[in-house]
């Protein structure tokens, strides 16, 4: 897969997704076989006003597959300067984010809101690809709501404007991540454009990946929700053989996951972050609810990894 002038390794994408695709949890889904790792969306206004907090979460690892850095806003000269700003960081696509149906985002006009105005969404594209040497994308939905079914449209002012990709997930605003996705507007993108198209919204695995490839044509498929606590659906997607990992890989994971944390952050953080983390790698183990009571009472590194430990002797 081609996104202008970047070959990705294969078409699996780990999905932006705030508060999970930092730099450790993009490290290990890299490590995993994934052809790209996207940011968690970065506020253009936060670069402009150099907020120290934003800057941290710029960070990459020169172990990452290619890295995708998404930006939010809704002023496109204010998108610009902070594309301007950051263009010498070593990522290798510039994403715009039109698809985040938090209601505060929503509010502030960023976001899916983007999708009720397609004059403004051109600017914004044009504006970045101005600013930008790398290739722009834009994520989307399917529609702000169900009146309003623009993806093909919003798609389309995309590729006029110059963009080398868009990303469609399934989903209105309104529906945010409830009920099946509607892989029907994502094939109709597909057809509607020339340049790289990738769906998102209920691929869980190797048979749902191949069966929207299949019913769309794209050209990538995102992985989000699907990939927390499970990196191990790259290896799947990208090997072509449904992986499951034991007790003991799901622990090393853990803990694995624990270190990469609280070298790029610090052990309080780590902490409180990997609680999180860990009950997602856990779910559907014999007794995960008690694991995670246990794991979220933990108050030290030592305790945290010592709980984890007694993953390995679960029956």
């Amino acid at each position: 897969m081609k996104i202008g002038n970047v070959t990705l390794k294969n078409e699996y994408i780990l999905a932006p997704m705030a508060g999970f695709t930092d730099l450790p949890f993009r490290l290990i889904c890299s490590k995993m076989g994934a052809g790209m790792v996207c940011m968690e969306m970065i506020s253009a206004m936060a670069i402009t006003y150099r907020n120290q907090k934003t800057f941290e979460m710029l960070h990459i690892h020169p172990d990452e597959s290619i890295v995708s850095l998404q930006l939010f806003g809704s002023d496109p000269g204010v998108l610009g300067e902070a594309a301007k700003m950051i263009d010498e960081y070593p990522f290798q696509i510039l994403d715009i984010n039109m698809g985040c149906p938090v209601k505060k985002i929503v509010e502030n006009g960023e976001g899916s809101a983007l999708m009720k105005d397609p004059v403004l969404a051109g600017k914004i594209i044009s504006a970045l690809i101005k600013s930008s040497s790398k290739p722009v994308t834009v994520k989307i939905r399917s529609g702000f709501d169900e009146e309003h079914i623009n993806a093909v449209e919003i798609a389309k002012i995309a590729e006029e404007c110059g963009a080398s990709g868009v990303c469609v997930h399934g989903r209105t605003r309104n529906r945010f991540y409830e009920g099946k996705a509607d892989w029907d507007i994502i094939g109709q993108v597909k057809e509607s454009v020339k340049i790289p198209v990738m769906g998102s919204g209920d691929v869980t695995d190797i048979e749902s990946a191949n069966r929207m490839k299949a019913e769309t044509g794209v050209d990538g498929i995102m992985v989000g929700r699907a990939a927390r606590g499970n990196p191990w659906i790259f290896k799947s997607l990208s090997e072509g053989v449904e992986y499951k990992p034991d007790k003991d890989e799901i622990a090393d994971m853990i803990l694995d996951h624990l270190d990469l944390m609280v070298i790029e952050k610090d052990e309080y953080r780590a902490l409180r972050e990997m609680r999180s983390h860990a009950a997602f790698y856990t779910a559907g183990l014999y007794n995960s609810a008690s694991f995670r009571r246990d794991i979220n009472l933990t108050e030290s590194i030592d305790d945290f990894v010592k709980k984890v430990n007694e993953l390995r002797k679960m029956p």
